[in-house]
């Protein structure tokens, strides 16, 4: 049998191979032959290590705040540099060979191809003992659940919205299911991409049904794979699914919400986890992501200088009383081309650094825990469904306001029309700058408006039709993301989607 390069996981693998293989000169030091790399239930717990490494390495930085740069939230600064210039502008230049296509593909698609291996590998071990049974079932649940965390991410970005009527003729991805160096597939549909990931929900929670959720637990679990079943039901407009599901997390209790301005802070500044379902750890050995694009700051200076600054607009749905507003926003000393700005204009706080994780101690590295998923989203997905699902509007209202009172507002007595306003709203203040915004607006059948900006003097404006006054209709083609250059070259069955 040849030999398969499998990257990360061939270092995992080989803490148990090398150790126990007398002729190790068979097998070459950058690739497991794959038979050799699942002896026991003991190597696939060093997979499952690698399957978390792996989701921790695809949360935050560019896989957070490409698709938010790209929405209706923030503004280049002057100094930008063109960081992420071509999502925030969708003008010409946005072509199918950008790197943030292509990186969030690729790694996307590398770690896909693990998870298949490590299906493979753990279907083919047999267990000695009960305990390994159940350690066996863990892992292979937690496999199932990355790779549909992997695929419900590719749709999201690379396929328009799931719409029942066109499902099963829109393109979705390619779906691979085992690894396969030569494999050239076809994109899937839509309709077909989306019940390998809710087959593979399903197959989580029968697999994680004895591994109980608990705050800020930092390994998946059956409340992680409930969790992404509400939030994928949701895009599939499965609304009594969603409901149900987020429901569940919400009324057991586990994960209480913070209610305090104190705690909402601590929450999202020193990675704080009575919210998280799943809170992913590391070391600064073991470097985060991290949402580097909003502050800037330069310490030899004390100073701050954005690429993004949030608009006025988001800004101003947050009322004086929301415990969130000065969690995430601040107001900075900031210099942009030479001119300060002393503490006039608000930047995005949300990600300032865990002290925690920080190499020098009074030097931000921008470094946090990641928040794979947390009970704040479940409320806004508890209220959305409920509202669209018969109408179900007193349980809208009440999912709604339990997060509302919670984080500092008053209860609304919202209905019809202006309820569905307010859940929106409610959705983009909890979950700003979270990557969830051009996905929402997807998913709602919005365009893209940039908001009203802060200051102007401060911002790249020309022309204005590709930054602060940026306006593309929910059919615009740069929405949703051209298919990267080099796939659809290699790949020629795979078809590009219109307007690349």
């Amino acid at each position: 049998m040849k030999n398969i390069k499998i990257g990360f996981f061939a270092g995992l693998a080989a803490l148990a191979i090398f150790s126990s293989c007398k002729k190790m000169d068979l097998y070459p030091f950058s690739s497991i032959e794959r038979s050799q790399s699942f002896q026991s239930v003991k190597d696939a717990s060093y997979w499952d290590t690698g399957i978390h490494a792996f989701l921790k390495g695809r949360t935050y930085g560019l896989y957070t705040y490409s698709q938010d740069v790209q929405a209706d939230q923030l503004n280049a600064s002057q100094g930008f540099g063109n960081n992420n210039g071509n999502p925030h502008r969708m003008n010409d230049a946005f072509n199918a060979d950008d790197y943030t296509l292509r990186d969030v593909w690729q790694n996307y698609y590398n770690a896909i191809n693990n998870t298949n291996v490590a299906i493979a590998g753990y279907a083919a071990l047999t267990p000695v003992n009960a305990a390994e049974t159940d350690s066996l079932s863990k892992y292979a649940g937690g496999a199932h659940l990355a790779r549909a965390h992997y695929y419900h991410n590719l749709l999201l970005r690379f396929a328009k919205p799931y719409t029942a009527a066109t499902a099963s003729t829109d393109l979705g991805v390619p779906l691979t299911l085992q690894y396969d160096v030569t494999g050239r597939p076809a994109r899937a549909t839509v309709q077909a991409v989306y019940a390998q990931v809710v087959s593979d929900i399903n197959e989580a929670k029968a697999k994680l049904v004895k591994v109980v959720g608990r705050a800020g637990a930092s390994r998946l679990n059956i409340d992680a794979a409930v969790a992404l079943e509400a939030r994928v039901k949701l895009d599939m407009k499965d609304y009594g699914g969603a409901y149900t599901a987020a429901k569940s997390l919400i009324d057991g209790g586990k994960y209480p919400l913070y209610n305090t301005a104190a705690t909402v802070k601590s929450y999202w500044h020193t990675d704080t986890r009575n919210e998280d379902i799943i809170q992913l750890h590391g070391t600064t050995a073991n470097a985060f992501n991290t949402n580097d694009q909003y502050l800037g700051f330069n310490a030899g200076a004390n100073t701050f200088s954005p690429n993004f600054l949030p608009t006025q607009a988001v800004i101003d749905l947050f009322d004086n009383a929301d415990f969130r507003k000065d969690a995430y926003f601040a107001l900075k000393h900031i210099t942009m081309q030479g001119i300060v700005y002393n503490n006039t204009v608000r930047v995005v706080n949300k990600f300032p650094g865990n002290p925690a994780l920080f190499t020098n101690p009074t030097v931000t590295n921008y470094q946090h825990f990641a928040k794979l998923y947390r009970i704040g989203e479940q409320y806004l997905i508890a209220a959305e469904a409920a509202y669209f699902n018969n109408g179900d509007e007193v349980n809208a209202r009440k999912y709604l306001n339990d997060l509302r009172v919670a984080r500092g507002l008053t209860a609304t007595t919202a209905t019809g029309a202006a309820l569905l306003t307010e859940i929106q709203n409610e959705r983009q203040r909890e979950l700003a700058f979270e990557g969830f915004r051009l996905f929402d607006l997807k998913r709602w059948g919005l365009g893209v408006v940039r908001g009203t900006p802060q200051n102007t003097a401060l911002l790249t404006i020309a022309p204005a039709t590709d930054y602060h006054q940026l306006n593309k209709p929910a059919n615009f083609p740069k929405i949703v993301w051209g298919i990267p250059t080099n796939d659809v070259i290699v790949n020629t069955n795979i078809v590009q989607n219109p307007g690349w």
